[in-house]
């Protein structure tokens, strides 16, 4: 713990000052260690608030000062030190609370694959994770995990992929089908290709993801500095008429010992830690502790249509060539050129094409938001928008996502694909206006009619449709400051500005990394839609719990400063309630990492729903 050592050296000084005390009688050199160790705590604080005040903030750290500085004058050094020991047992509490909180995430790190069994020849080889190359063989033995994405080559087995899909259920794989580095192997070993370096591969992913979080840690708001100017006036007013009414300077000291603001500069950061762990728990990473206040406080969710409130795999419904041109020809030269693409269209296109027929490409060039276009089997094949591959093509009547095709500069046709929306997406639309949503948007580029149908199902009703990368960022930041914060959600490469342009941006990210994920505030580990109205709850929760923590502790506090006023609570006894509020308020703080109702509720209906279907079905 970070701040373990500080604790460690009041309390050293604390055994110090009671042996010159009681045992060799030399109080006085025992007040003068602890008042130098007193002030010296005071002016680092000092100097934090000068720069606290330099930024524009006004901070409680002020009564902590000025009980260290009253404490001293009144030549009460045991309760100085006692101030020491709350202040440095605060700090040292708070690194225990965060470390409770962030153990899902250490976990996560802790479980990061690091050595894999190549195979080379037929003799098997230990070697790091990121030594492996595409192309090398690795044998993985059962109950092992799955050290980077892969191909299987040879073997059947049953793969956990709980911590990457929140799917506790095995999945069976057999030859021929990808794997996830940080599945775990069943019962029976495999023998898998490396098809993606370790640093891109699904776990590594998510690990860089959080640890990129740790990197660049939340920047807490001290939410009771939102509270700061009134409390340090009543707890002032509180101190000061303790001094008057009874004619002694000790009797401020008492109260300004108990005002120290410890337990309430706590609250709010252990909270905030406790809800990004909830969050991970639930798949959802969070790069920063500010985006749930944003999304606790969002009126206006934006979502990107193609793979996100649809699912991440498209269905060819109908190949329509022009006169003289073949189907299979014009689809084979069309997910040719798609191959190396991510967006989602162009991998439901070359799923659905045989692999072996399959063409190399060269000159390949993308323009983002517009198509692809490159030289196969010795023809340019242009693959896009119509604006794109044909400008001077008129087609009407096109109802469905569709690409079009030029080979040769020459029009070839097109291949429309079937839409299919998430089923989650309708319970995830209806939860955030239960939530509070008040605007929710679908920005899309693909074509009115085509984004209409899917609002209708989904429960939008303010659709942007044939929209480029430029006019989604133009759409976000348009939004009227009373409809803000605005989250936007999206998967695709297209989508990363419009996620940096909004307040707060969510990534579906189960497909990998994606320049998305690297854009957006907070990503989703798993395919699943109704995952950001999770985060949003979790948000909620979280920002409910650390309010009421810090008013919490502001109001006992008050209560104690008032019974110190009388006098009955001498500053000694007044630092160790101290330390009892703190342990109190970290308590409750911890409290964020519970579900939330709704979340609960969900749960609930979605085992009674299941529970329906096993008695239609048994």
């Amino acid at each position: 713990m970070k701040h373990q050592w500080k604790l460690i050296v009041a309390l050293i000084l604390g055994v110090v000052g009671a042996i010159l005390d009681f045992a060799l009688h030399m109080p006085h050199l025992t007040a003068i260690i602890i008042d130098i160790a007193a002030l010296l705590m005071a002016l680092s604080m000092l100097r934090e608030i000068v720069m606290d005040l330099k930024a524009g903030h006004w901070g409680v750290d002020i009564l902590a000062i000025i009980a260290v500085i009253s404490t001293v004058a009144v030549n009460e050094f045991w309760a100085a030190w006692m101030i020491l020991v709350m202040l440095t047992g605060g700090e040292s509490l708070e690194d225990y609370a965060t470390s409770q909180a962030d153990k899902g995430l250490r976990s996560l790190l802790s479980n990061n694959p690091r050595l894999a069994s190549k195979l080379v020849d037929g003799v098997v080889t230990e070697v790091k994770v990121d030594d492996l190359k595409i192309g090398d063989q690795v044998l993985v033995k059962p109950g092992s995990q799955v050290p980077v994405d892969g191909i299987i080559l040879t073997g059947d087995s049953s793969f956990d992929e709980s911590s990457l899909t929140g799917e506790s259920v095995p999945v069976e794989k057999n030859v021929g089908d990808t794997i996830m580095s940080g599945s775990i192997n069943g019962d029976a070993a495999i023998t898998m290709q490396v098809t993606k370096l370790a640093k891109d591969s699904e776990y590594q992913t998510i690990v860089a993801l959080v640890q990129s979080s740790e990197a660049a840690p939340a920047k807490f708001v001290k939410m009771a500095d939102r509270y700061a100017v009134p409390f340090t006036i009543i707890s002032l007013i509180i101190g000061i008429s303790a001094w008057i009414s009874s004619g002694d300077p000790t009797r401020f000291a008492q109260v300004m010992v108990v005002a120290s603001p410890c337990p309430l500069l706590i609250a709010a950061p252990v909270a905030l830690v406790s809800g990004m762990s909830s969050m991970s728990k639930n798949h959802i990473i969070i790069k920063s502790g500010t985006v749930l206040e944003k999304l606790s406080r969002a009126k206006t969710f934006a979502f990107d249509k193609t793979g996100t409130l649809t699912r991440n795999q498209l269905v060819i419904d109908r190949i329509v060539p022009e006169t003289g041109i073949d189907k299979d020809e014009l689809q084979i030269l069309a997910a040719s050129v798609e191959q190396a693409s991510s967006h989602i269209i162009a991998t439901s296109l070359v799923k659905a094409t045989p692999k072996a027929k399959l063409h190399s490409v060269t000159d390949l060039e993308e323009v983002t938001g517009q198509g692809v276009r490159g030289k196969v089997a010795g023809k340019v094949v242009c693959v896009g928008k119509l604006s794109f591959v044909a400008p001077d093509k008129k087609l009407e009547n096109i109802n469905s996502t569709a690409i079009y095709i030029s080979i040769d500069n020459k029009f070839a046709g097109y291949i429309t694909f079937a839409d299919q929306i998430r089923p989650e997406t309708p319970d995830t639309i209806s939860s955030l206006r239960t939530q509070g949503a008040q605007h929710i948007m679908m920005l899309t580029g693909d074509n009115s009619k085509v984004a209409q149908k899917v609002a209708a199902i989904a429960g939008v009703d303010d659709v942007r449709s044939s929209l480029l990368p430029a006019e989604k960022i133009a759409a976000v930041k348009g939004i009227k400051a009373e409809n803000r914060p605005v989250v936007m959600t999206g998967d695709g490469v297209n989508d990363a500005p419009s996620l940096m342009a909004a307040d707060g941006g969510i990534a579906m990210g189960a497909k990998g990394a994606t320049a998305a994920s690297e854009s957006a505030d907070a990503v989703i580990m798993v395919n699943d839609l109704s995952k950001v109205s999770d985060a949003v709850a979790i948000a909620k929760h979280t920002m409910k719990v650390a309010n009421i923590d810090v008013l919490t502790a502001i109001s006992i506090v008050i209560l104690i400063e008032i019974v110190a006023f009388t006098g009955i609570i001498p500053a000694m006894a007044g630092a160790i309630l101290q330390e009892v509020v703190d342990l109190i308020t970290i308590c409750l703080a911890l409290l964020a990492k519970t579900t939330p109702k709704i979340m609960r509720n969900k749960k609930t209906t979605n085992l009674q729903k299941k529970t329906e279907l096993r008695k239609i079905f048994s």
